[in-house]
């Protein structure tokens, strides 16, 4: 199996920046946040590893610097990572168009928010009623949230930054390649 990375360090680190800046707005509502319409521009391009990294480390280093990691970190980046590799395969075969990025951002955001919705019931003693009715309003405004994004952000994204070829610099060796 061989697996390549193409360059674009400087490309993940505006993607993480963008979402890490906009996440830090005061009295933003709750759970209005581009990180799953940032995450599918770039599964377009970067293959099973690299969607599933800028998922997965997206969360992990805006918890570090703000709430700290816990067991909602490890679930929140997994979802994340896990959504950027199904975001690749669902984009592998498919135009990077507003349509597209509704129609895997719609069920992506309602899977993420079922998953996640288990954390106060598993490892905080939440009553599972209360869990899914507190869920209800909040995967609403997700919905909202990623209905926005997946218009407006997500086509920017992937016409200015994912494939643009001016932000073509790499901290690594350029077409790194994983064999096995």
């Amino acid at each position: 199996m061989r697996m390549t990375i193409p360059t674009g360090t400087l490309k993940f680190v505006l993607g993480w920046t963008a979402v890490f800046l906009f996440r830090l707005i005061p009295f933003r509502p709750p759970n209005f946040e581009p990180m799953l319409a940032t995450v599918m521009p770039f599964s377009k391009r970067y293959g099973l590893l690299g969607s599933f990294s800028f998922g997965f480390f997206g969360i992990v280093l805006f918890d570090s610097i703000t709430s700290g990691w816990g067991i909602w970190t490890a679930v929140t980046a997994v979802c994340y990572g896990g959504l950027g590799v199904a975001a690749h395969l669902f984009f592998k075969h498919r135009e990077a168009s507003v349509k597209n990025f509704l129609l895997f951002g719609i069920p992506g955001t309602l899977a993420y928010d079922a998953i996640t919705m288990t954390i106060g019931p598993l490892f905080n003693s939440q009553l599972w009623g209360a869990a899914l009715i507190g869920q209800i309003p909040f995967t609403l405004m997700h919905l909202l949230g990623t209905a926005v994004f997946a218009t407006l952000l997500s086509p920017a994204l992937y016409r200015w930054v994912v494939q643009n070829e001016v932000l073509e610099i790499s901290f690594f060796r350029k077409g790194y390649t994983i064999s096995s």
